[in-house]
């Protein structure tokens, strides 16, 4: 540089230099690509060395050109090449050789910087613009405008347009606009920009919005979750004759599809193409995504049709898209159908993609036949087996305990030249968890970790439970402190509160317990879930004692229960039969002021009515309607029942009858619950009525319901209708259980019934359904040499008959 500098100074400067001619044949070779740093610096010795000025002009044009000039083999960096050629005009005095600046000159210079991503030299140019009086035009605004959104200034971006522009004597367009609306929803400030949207609009002035501004705050309250807002700015602009283009039909549509409301995107799709704009490709893929996302495949299958009837040729995003929403439905085999059709029929070539999503569909169905020969069949079709479609087949094999399989399939992947990342053994080590080979997996990680692998919480996390759930606990702590020490996130408390309830719900309550105090050791605070889950436990197991002494604990470590701690102590003293416990506690819960809810309520009712408290049940029903707490249908099935098991029954069908009469709504079980009363009490026409009116109540049948009536029937001698009630019943597509057949099978032998009992015998068989103990029971007793119906034996299925002599 210094060099450049004595040369300008010193040398005279030429006679036959023309700055026109000069700097249009350096513009030319600036477009031809051809044009380098060092000639351009001798272009600038030249200009230096004149005594008569440089237009304004010539210097603009050559640096608008240099600063729009593409990357070439020349000059790698035009923005970057004009700021330091500005640069040397300012820092070696030019003074009168070159004119001073234009509006245009500052314009490509701010612009340069934004392109170069020096946002405070750019800043720095607008300044020195605004010291020269020189009038900022809305070009140069708008740059201001891009430094500050791109700088994660909106606020002061928000003020430039607003306020500062008008000041500089230029009128915000639609292009300024667009900037900041972009960076407020950027930043999920969604409301911000509508704000400045409809602002806008109600001034007036020269400025109208376009759609590219609708376009984009509406883009945003979509991603923002705001759907009935991003509809409301639809119709706005609507009503302000904006009218809607490609970009706004396929961002509402892509919107609703995702959010499941494909009745709605249907609708703009009829208005797009009423309104004469042409779906594209992006738009039928959200269509054909979201009814397949639905399982909708007939109306996915005629989007298919419609796109291409339109001439668009489905790419291979939409069939891959189609394909996946197919397996993750467990229709593997269609996808399969796709997958065959697509080169067959001349359409998109499967790539890894859709090789990957069927794999992964046999392997999710069990389908390893298929997985295996569409694997086997990627290299003849010039694919190549990535770490994914690996790890896909590694941990099909490994969920179903394969293990053998699944190292094989390792083994392959290390000869193709594949390298194993932390989801491969991550899907070895957890299967071998899942198995109780707690050294195996132990062994896996550590390979891991020595071929350069490095493991993140989840694989940490996978042994930590493994050995926790097979009673390790010392290693598991080991592990949480090997993770400490190598700076990987140590699980939180939802982990271990997932690992603690499920132990519980096994009754392991005590090992369990030891996590508890393995969360303690490692300085990790359980919290009221972590405590509830132990005391659930503890109650499961009929520990009472024990799940107190939890629940002290809780309480001493600072953790206040809350309603679902006492709920629990308060379910587990009715269970274990200790009402008056469970009346205390539920007190205590009262004088905390705690206040109790409908799983509560619904605790203490079901409790009270199995201990026969019958009177105390109904005074805390009283008590829970006058405490304002909802009734449940959960709650009304307890009172009902109780009321049936307490001999109660014409109490409980007058509740019911009042309850129906207020259109208060009820489960298929309280129709059980109601039909047994009225057969108990004999009233078998009003039973049978009921029975009728269920359709009508919006509820279906079950197999506890027609057994119900057909048992009920068959006591009440009314045997052929009970076989027409089992006819009807298997005719809904409700399937006897093994349960149900076994007791219309006694009921029928003890009502003399051999044939019809002989006719439901031969629905038997041994798999789904099966005699029980009971039944066989009765067949000996009757069937055998003193039994009561042994000259009968013959009328059985002859599977049965060997019951025939049975002492």
């Amino acid at each position: 540089m210094s060099r450049r500098r004595s040369t300008s100074t010193t040398l005279p400067p030429s006679p036959s230099w023309s700055p026109h001619a000069a700097f249009a044949a350096t513009r030319e070779r600036v477009r031809a690509g051809t044009l380098s740093p060092e000639d351009a610096h001798h272009l600038f010795d030249e200009l230096l060395r004149q005594v008569i000025p440089v237009p304004e002009s010539c210097l603009d044009g050559f640096l608008a050109a240099l600063a729009r000039a593409p990357d070439s083999d020349s000059c790698r960096d035009g923005p970057a090449l004009v700021l330091v050629l500005f640069n040397r005009v300012c820092r070696e005095e030019a003074g009168l050789r070159v004119a001073p600046p234009t509006i245009f000159t500052y314009g490509v210079l701010i612009n340069c910087c934004c392109r170069t991503s020096h946002p405070e030299l750019g800043l720095a140019f607008f300044g020195r613009l605004l010291r020269t009086g020189l009038k900022t035009d809305v070009i140069v605004a708008n740059t201001i405008l891009k430094f500050l959104c791109s700088a994660k200034r909106t606020d002061e971006a928000v003020n430039l347009l607003l306020h500062r522009m008008s000041d500089l004597g230029c009128v915000p367009n639609a292009f300024s606009y667009s900037i900041v609306l972009k960076s407020l929803c950027d930043e999920r400030r969604s409301q911000q920009g509508l704000d400045l949207l409809q602002k806008v609009r109600k001034e007036g002035g020269a400025c109208s919005l376009n759609v590219v501004a609708y376009n984009t705050v509406i883009h945003a309250f979509f991603k923002e979750g705001e759907i009935d807002k991003a509809c409301d700015l639809f119709h706005e602009m609507m009503q302000q004759r904006v009218v809607p283009d490609l970009v706004t039909y396929s961002s509402i549509i892509d919107a609703l599809c995702k959010a499941r409301a494909m009745d709605k995107a249907e609708l703009f799709l009829r208005q797009m193409l009423g309104n004469g704009v042409e779906p594209d490709i992006v738009t039928y893929n959200g269509m054909i995504h979201g009814y397949s996302t639905l399982g909708k495949w007939k109306e996915a299958t005629k989007m298919f049709r419609e796109m291409t009837s339109r001439g668009l040729v489905p790419s291979i995003v939409t069939w891959n898209s189609f394909m996946a929403s197919l397996c993750k439905h467990g229709n593997s085999k269609q996808a399969a159908e796709i997958f065959y059709s697509m080169a067959a029929k001349g359409r998109q070539k499967p790539d890894i993609f859709s090789y990957s999503i069927l794999l992964h569909g046999y392997a999710s169905q069990g389908c390893f036949a298929d997985m295996i020969n569409l694997f086997n069949s990627m290299s003849s079709n010039g694919i190549v087996a990535n770490c994914h479609v690996f790890n896909i087949l590694i941990d099909a094999y490994a969920k179903r305990g394969m293990m053998d399989e699944a190292m094989l399939t390792l083994t392959h992947m290390r000869e193709q030249g594949g390298s194993p990342d932390v989801a491969t053994y991550s899907s070895v080590i957890a299967a071998l968890c899942r198995m109780g080979r707690m050294v195996d997996a132990m062994d896996k990680f550590r390979q891991m970790i020595s071929i350069g692998v490095q493991p993140n919480t989840a694989s940490y996390r996978t042994l930590i439970q493994g050995y926790c759930t097979h009673g390790d606990f010392g290693k598991a702590k080991e592990l949480v402190y090997e993770m400490m020490n190598n700076g990987i996130p140590l699980p939180n408390i939802v982990f271990f509160n997932s690992m603690i309830h499920s132990l519980c719900s096994e009754g392991m309550v005590m090992d369990a317990h030891d996590i508890l105090n393995l969360v303690m050791d490692i300085g990790e605070r359980p919290n009221v879930i972590t405590f509830s889950s132990l005391i659930d436990g503890y109650c499961f197991v009929g520990k009472m004692e024990e799940a107190c002494r939890v629940f002290n604990d809780m309480v001493s470590v600072g953790i206040e229960p809350n309603v679902v701690t006492y709920g629990t102590l308060v379910n587990g003293y009715m269970k274990s039969g200790s009402i008056d416990d469970g009346l205390i506690m539920f007190s205590k819960m009262l004088h905390k002021r705690v206040k109790p809810n409908t799983v509560t309520y619904d605790i203490i009712l079901d409790g009270l009515f199995r201990a026969g408290q019958t009177v105390a049940a109904k005074k805390r029903f009283h008590e829970m309607i006058e405490s304002g707490i909802s009734v449940s249908i959960s709650t009304y099935s307890i009172i009902l029942a109780g009321l049936c098991r307490n001999n109660c029954a014409d109490e409980a069908i007058t509740m019911f009858h009042k309850l129906r009469a207020m259109n208060v709504k009820f489960d298929i079980a309280i129709f059980n619950t109601i039909l047994n009363a009225m057969f108990k009490l004999r009233r078998r026409e009003e039973a049978k009525d009921l029975f009728a009116a269920i359709p009508a109540s919006g509820l279906v049948p079950n197999a506890s319901t027609y057994g119900t009536m057909i048992h009920n029937l068959i006591k009440e001698g009314s045997v052929e209708e009970a076989n027409n009630m089992f006819l009807s019943m298997e005719k809904s597509g409700c399937f006897p259980s093994s349960r149900l057949l076994n007791t219309i099978i006694r009921s029928l032998l003890e009502k003399g019934e051999i044939v019809k009992a002989g006719n439901y015998m031969s629905k038997v068989d041994g798999k789904s359904i099966s005699l029980e103990a009971s039944t066989t029971s009765l067949l000996i007793s009757l069937f055998s040499n003193k039994g009561k119906y042994q000259e009968q034996i013959k009328l059985l299925p002859a599977m049965y008959q060997f019951f025939d002599g049975v002492s």
